[in-house]
């Protein structure tokens, strides 16, 4: 069965709506001149749907130019399609929450409802891809991403666990799944949670969402392996609603990084550039558009847009 023939139209009248609020200014905290390189002072923030549960785990699909993202209480994946239209693209979703894509263009998903990585392929075929850990069933996989060899990132923190599971690991995990093997990159993160790469793939970033709110740096060697990890940065230091969640790396190496506050940018050294401000909480972000310019936001309820002067490394 073709992946289009599971998408299934619906009524978007509570989810469409379009409106733009002004970057610049009280949406745009500066903390450094050199985000206005990356931001335009004019720039816009749509709001391009709402009406939904909890949104996360946005991606966009380059090859058919579509956004798909997870309303994880929903159960359902949505897509979005540039002119407004909004679908479902999966339903049950095994409550997933970040999703990515592989190189052959397989859908992998981070499911909480089956504490598993799934993985959908172009033509509708579904897989599971990890399932455990030495012997015992994953906790809840949070977000993933994919290195140009293959191997699979992936954080496993409790978001997802039924209160009552009895078969958890006993601590919340960073790993890598390559080649059919599961190695732990760490197990000292009180919530591990989004995760991305530098442009050379020479570094991993993982975001721990409490106990402190932080974005650690692991060193990969070009195998992909990761050593030993350091603080990034500090963003219980900042004020606001939210925790470091999502993360994205643009062409340039600078991450944006939901967080306290909004979406923190914040240049490869660790610098905090600034913060973009959104009128409700955002929990991930993705690159796309037709030059990957575009920065998707879902926050809570509803699904943002805003133009940047870089691309995303995606």
């Amino acid at each position: 069965m073709k992946i289009t023939s599971l998408i299934r139209l619906i009524s978007f009248s509570s989810f469409f709506s379009l409106i733009l609020i002004p970057v610049f200014g009280q949406n745009l905290d500066i903390k450094d001149q050199a985000l206005l390189d990356l931001v335009a002072e004019d720039a816009e923030i749509e709001k391009l749907a709402d009406g939904f549960r909890f949104t996360e785990g946005p991606v966009w699909n380059k090859e058919e130019g579509y956004l798909i993202f997870s309303d994880i209480p929903a159960n359902t994946i949505y897509q979005w399609k540039p002119g407004g239209q909004v679908s479902v693209f999966r339903e049950p979703s095994n409550n997933s929450n970040g999703l990515t894509y592989d190189a052959a263009g397989n859908l992998l998903m981070a499911e909480h409802g089956g504490r598993k990585i799934g993985s959908l392929s172009p033509d509708g075929q579904y897989d599971a891809v990890v399932t455990a850990y030495k012997g015992t069933r994953l906790n809840s996989p949070n977000d993933l991403i994919v290195h140009s060899n293959g191997a699979i990132y992936f954080t496993d923190p409790p978001y997802g666990l039924p209160a009552d599971a009895s078969d958890t690991l006993g601590f919340f995990g960073v790993y890598r799944f390559h080649k059919g093997k599961t190695t732990l990159i760490a197990e000292d993160l009180y919530r591990p949670n989004g995760l991305a790469l530098s442009p050379d793939e020479r570094t991993l970033y993982v975001a721990n969402s409490d106990q402190p709110k932080k974005y650690m740096q692991y060193p990969l060697s070009k195998g992909g392996k990761a050593g030993k990890g350091k603080l990034f940065f500090n963003a219980s230091i900042l004020s606001g609603d939210g925790n470091p969640d999502g993360i994205k790396v643009d062409e340039q190496g600078n991450l944006f990084a939901t967080g306290p506050g909004g979406v923190l940018v914040l240049a490869p050294n660790g610098r905090l550039l600034g913060t973009i401000r959104f009128p409700e909480t955002p929990s991930n972000l993705a690159f796309g558009g037709p030059e990957g310019k575009t920065l998707f936001v879902t926050a809570r309820t509803g699904l943002y847009a805003v133009e940047l002067k870089v691309a995303g490394n995606e």
